[in-house]
């Protein structure tokens, strides 16, 4: 029989945003950032009850399809937990559908709301794998998990019945390293980014992207310098810069001045890594062309705070 957990224990859960790919490292190289949701939840004598301010207010569902929701369900579950009811309420921050984390944030948010709510049954592969499961890859929610950068992957079974296993493991991130995110004020659908990838690469292009995946590990941990050979790829970016050609504009502009930028997950944000500042003129080129500039840092691990009412 599932536990039921106890009216009036509330958990808040701040979960950072993320940049995926990093250029060659596709579906793969994983970077946490530090834009913020924070998710509050309690339980509640009976229903379901969801507020959202910020990004995606009045515009995601309120009921048992919000993907918090959802998460926050399938991780009671396998915590072998039960609540009658729930109330939440979520700070949103992460620009959504831009490529920067925030579907696989909402996920990890309720994985790690669940998780807090029962006690912290759950180890952090578990939580890797419930919020992964919700994309099918776990780029983006192994970085809002485990912060810092992470190296993934997927073991698919054979036999197409076993379970699809997500796994991750953390990188440490030279401390020089810093992010800059040029956002662009249209989203872009992952699935209809993905329809323009060819099914089949040349060995030439997947020798290309492998080498370039290895060097980014070292850039990332310890050679900042190679950041800029480091994000160069040919799987998925070249393929994309006819349905994003304002990314794709602005990917060769910084490349082309030394910075080492690229597209950040599906899109349409383009990331920059550095361990200086943009020149203030470019950020104020991209502010009069309608970009929204955030300048980060390399952030943690989700936090979990409980108690109880």
């Amino acid at each position: 029989m599932p536990i039921e957990l106890n009216v009036g224990r509330k958990v808040t859960v701040t979960v950072p945003g993320s940049s995926a790919n990093l250029g060659p490292g596709f579906d793969t190289l994983g970077l946490a950032l530090s834009v913020y949701d924070t998710v509050e939840v309690e339980i509640v004598p009976a229903g379901l009850e969801v507020e959202v301010f910020g990004e995606g207010q009045g515009e995601v569902p309120l009921d048992g399809s919000h993907l918090v929701v959802k998460a926050i369900r399938s991780a009671l579950k396998a915590a072998d937990a039960e609540v009658p009811g729930l109330r939440l309420v979520c700070h949103n921050n992460i620009p959504q559908s831009r490529g920067l984390g925030s579907s696989a944030a909402a996920a990890v948010a309720g994985v790690a709301a669940a998780n807090g709510l029962a006690g912290f049954p759950l180890t952090v592969d578990q939580v890797v794998q419930l919020a992964s499961a919700f994309e099918g890859h776990p780029d983006n929610a192994s970085a809002s998990v485990l912060g810092g950068a992470v190296v993934s992957w997927t073991d698919v079974p054979v036999d197409g019945k076993s379970q699809t296993i997500y796994r991750a493991v953390p990188l440490t991130v030279h401390a020089d390293i810093r992010a800059t995110a040029f956002v662009p004020d249209f989203h872009a659908s992952t699935e209809a980014v993905r329809r323009v990838l060819p099914s089949d690469v040349t060995h030439v292009d997947a020798r290309f992207n492998v080498s370039r995946c290895a060097v980014m590990t070292v850039a990332l941990q310890s050679r900042p310098d190679l950041l800029w050979e480091g994000t160069r790829d040919r799987l998925h970016q070249p393929y994309r810069a006819d349905v994003l050609p304002v990314t794709a504009e602005w990917v060769n502009r910084l490349r082309n001045r030394g910075y080492a930028a690229y597209l950040s997950g599906a899109g349409p944000t383009v990331m920059v890594l550095s361990t200086e500042p943009v020149s203030g003129k470019i950020l104020e080129d991209a502010r009069e062309s309608g970009l929204r500039v955030l300048e980060l840092k390399v952030a943690g691990p989700v936090r979990v705070e409980v108690s109880q009412t």
